[in-house]
């Protein structure tokens, strides 16, 4: 469905219960914000049920919206989620037995999905090992839909913050990998 509607539009309408409206936006939004939460989270499951909050979020305050705010809502929502994101890692993580992993798949191909699984894993660690703000900016700008400037207003910081941001936090994830025995980094800093 192509609405012309923007944003503001569209709230206005979620805020007086517009059901198709707040469908629309959640349409609009949804992949964007998968895409961050399951970077962030490194987990499908989180990703969805945070994105799922911050949809409830948009639905509870949409009457509080305010067109004339100093934030697009775009940029609003991928705060929400990147918060979100950032608190539920702060909790202590407990697993279940039926949760635990399962035996590596003897198939071809097997071997270098569990290199690619451990990869992630790794990256995954030296990344929650740097600092939270550093973290959050390499997210946004690297693993999300969004611009630098765009990311910038996501944090609340100026450009060239963010852009010195994005520096210490590449230089601070090159030396964690490093540090955890990373030394054929190639592309991925």
């Amino acid at each position: 469905m192509n609405d012309s509607r923007d944003d503001d539009e569209l709230l206005e309408l979620t805020a007086a219960g517009d059901r198709d409206a707040f469908q629309l936006l959640m349409e609009r939004h949804v992949k964007s914000m998968l895409v961050l939460a399951q970077r962030v989270s490194g987990n499908s499951d989180d990703a969805e049920e945070l994105v799922q909050d911050a949809f409830l979020k948009v639905w509870t305050q949409a009457p509080k919206w305010r067109r004339d705010g100093a934030a697009q809502f775009s940029t609003w929502l991928y705060r929400v989620v990147l918060n979100g994101c950032l608190d539920r890692r702060r909790r202590p993580v407990w697993t279940g037995l039926d949760e635990a992993a399962e035996l590596a798949d003897s198939a071809p191909g097997a071997a270098q999905h569990l290199a690619q699984l451990q990869s992630r894993a790794i990256i995954q660690e030296a990344m929650s090992a740097i600092p939270e703000r550093q973290r959050a900016a390499l997210y946004l700008h690297y693993f999300s839909e969004i611009s630098a400037p765009q990311a910038a207003q996501v944090l609340d910081i100026t450009v060239p913050a963010m852009e010195a941001l994005l520096i210490r936090g590449k230089r601070a994830l090159k030396k964690e990998l490093i540090r955890r025995g990373v030394s054929d980094l190639g592309d991925m800093i």
